[in-house]
């Protein structure tokens, strides 16, 4: 079970203190699936920064009792300056994985081809996202972290995305945060919305998104 008890995030900036989430209470237990509804910038991804353990809350505590991925669509834990080969053999070692058998399912999966032997630092977005993703298939967690997945290649590769997580690993707990509301209806049973630094639960996926079109009105 990962738990969130009374979390709060802040980011110092120019114009005074960011708060970005408040008081933040939930627990997610294996093989639930909260999908987290939100505008831009409520805090989504930050939440799953904070789950992962890439970032600290400000006060509050995260407890992780089962093993966590990093967020999917977040880079962030590549080592910018060696090539997608190299981070995946880093990877590999550090959770004791055969490099070979890892970087045949790397290079299939993700299909970036060449630029697997290309510094992390030059690829886009997407295909940072791609190697993300990969890499967290040939490491085997407790509970999964999806951010955005759903924004990222194209039909085919979110097939495999979908094979990967929600058939070969449907009873593992997952985090969705999608600006896809289709998608976090889809795949989830719990349901959240992330506004003004709250985070409010719903009882079904109609209410939650109700609540986050009225969001999106009163911000827009």
């Amino acid at each position: 079970m990962i738990t969130a008890e009374h979390v709060h995030k802040i980011y110092p900036t120019r114009a005074g203190d960011r708060v970005v989430l408040r008081d933040i209470s939930f627990a997610l237990a294996r093989g639930e699936k909260l999908g987290v509804l939100g505008r831009n910038g409520a805090g989504k991804s930050t939440l799953a920064r904070l789950l992962s353990g890439a970032e600290r809350p400000t006060s509050g505590k995260v407890t992780q009792d089962m093993s966590v991925s990093w967020p999917l669509a977040f880079g962030g834990a590549f080592q910018n300056a060696l090539t997608g080969l190299d981070n995946v053999r880093f990877i590999s070692r550090i959770y004791r994985q055969d490099y070979q058998r890892n970087i045949d399912f790397v290079a299939d999966f993700t299909e970036l081809g060449l630029y697997l032997k290309e510094p992390v630092r030059s690829y886009s977005q997407g295909m940072r996202a791609r190697l993300a993703f990969a890499v967290s298939m040939i490491i085997e967690f407790d509970c999964y972290l999806i951010d955005e997945v759903s924004a990222v290649g194209d039909a085919r590769f979110h097939e495999r995305c979908e094979v990967e997580l929600f058939e070969k690993r449907g009873d593992r707990a997952m985090l969705i945060i999608s600006h896809d509301p289709e998608y976090v209806r889809r795949h989830c049973g719990r349901f959240a919305v992330l506004h003004d630094g709250d985070m409010l639960f719903y009882p079904d996926f109609d209410q939650a998104y109700e609540a986050h079109l009225r969001n999106l009105h009163e911000t827009g």
